[in-house]
């Protein structure tokens, strides 16, 4: 299919969706609003299960005055046509990793930086305070208003063939990566070949040889399965990128003052509750690796952190305003 024919069927079904849907729909009777919510997340995942108790508790507080809608697991599009559509407002809230949101989002490229906390406990003073809502509050001047942070753990390496011991074994290596400028940098400054693919076309690479080895968080290795086709899990522990939860700006501002509020109450619980959610399911995830056969490495994080630190020049370089914002998290005890 041509370029032209692919940019039709795209066109085609934004304004077939854009007929059907609206960010928030108001009933014709009484004064319901439904917000419309579309991800591509698993079923099962801590990530996905915070969003379903945001929806229960919304209603519960709004005494279903203000409900949800949701489309889970890519139904309407993944993470890059998810967040068009939230910017247009045929979708109301979206949930994005901060990776994909950096595209749009300069801001949200600091998370994206490697070895950036110190820990998760450096990590979740960041995102929850000062900092974190000013990266947040970034996203408006995008039609993308940031409303929370859910945890997505640390990303480390997985491989098929080869165990990782040192940043040296990544190198020719064929490694998935997110469509992110920050994460395709990072795989080059280990010598590996970055390759930029689909979430849900990762499995099938695999199989096919296409790719060699991926990155990402203990719950989301497990929940894809990708466990099946790997042998290595590698606990190095590159980058802490949060999944950001966010509201197309129209949508919010729309919302009368009672409404936001009883949004914003519904969102805060569920970013407590998958938390606790989130600590459960690394430790069984990676149980459930182990118990598959899997490998599970704990390198010398030292030289994987020595070898990336020139990243930290080119951002400085590239984004003198943003670095200033490396600077303050560093700064955090």
């Amino acid at each position: 299919m041509n370029n032209i024919t692919d940019r039709f069927l795209t066109s085609s079904i934004l304004i077939f969706l854009a007929l059907l849907f609206t960010g928030c729909s108001k009933e014709q009777q009484g004064e319901q609003k439904t917000i419309i919510l579309a991800h591509a997340m698993h079923a099962t995942h801590p990530v996905t299960l915070g969003m379903n108790y945001m929806t229960e508790r919304l209603e519960e507080i709004s005494d279903g005055r203000l409900t949800v809608k949701t489309y889970p697991t890519s139904q309407l599009g993944g993470e890059r046509e998810l967040l068009e559509l939230v910017q247009i407002g045929t979708v109301g809230i979206t949930k994005v990793s901060g990776a994909a949101l950096e595209n749009i989002v300069p801001a949200a490229r600091v998370f994206s930086l490697p070895y950036l906390f110190r820990d998760e406990e450096h990590y979740r003073k960041v995102v929850d305070g000062d900092i974190g809502r000013e990266i947040l509050d970034a996203g408006t001047a995008f039609r993308l208003k940031g409303i929370a942070y859910y945890d997505a753990g640390f990303r480390s390496f997985y491989t098929v063939d080869r165990p990782i011991i040192t940043p040296d074994d990544l190198r020719g290596l064929k490694i998935r990566v997110q469509p992110s400028v920050m994460a395709i940098n990072l795989i080059r400054a280990y010598g590996g070949s970055a390759t930029p693919l689909a979430y849900g076309e990762l499995y099938t690479a695999f199989q096919g040889g296409i790719v060699d080895g991926a990155e990402n968080n203990p719950p989301s290795f497990y929940s894809s399965r990708h466990y099946e086709v790997t042998n290595y899990y590698i606990i190095n522990e590159h980058t802490a990128v949060p999944d950001f939860l966010v509201i197309s700006t129209p949508l919010w501002e729309s919302l009368t003052e009672q409404e936001q509020q009883w949004l914003q109450e519904a969102i805060d619980e569920s970013v407590h509750y998958q938390r606790v959610l989130w600590d459960e399911s690394v430790l069984e995830s990676m149980e459930a690796v182990k118990a598959a056969g899997v490998e599970v490495i704990y390198p010398d994080k030292e030289p994987f952190r020595e070898r990336v630190m020139p990243i930290y020049d080119t951002f400085r370089e590239s984004y003198p305003d943003l670095y200033q914002l490396v600077e303050r998290i560093r700064e955090i005890e």
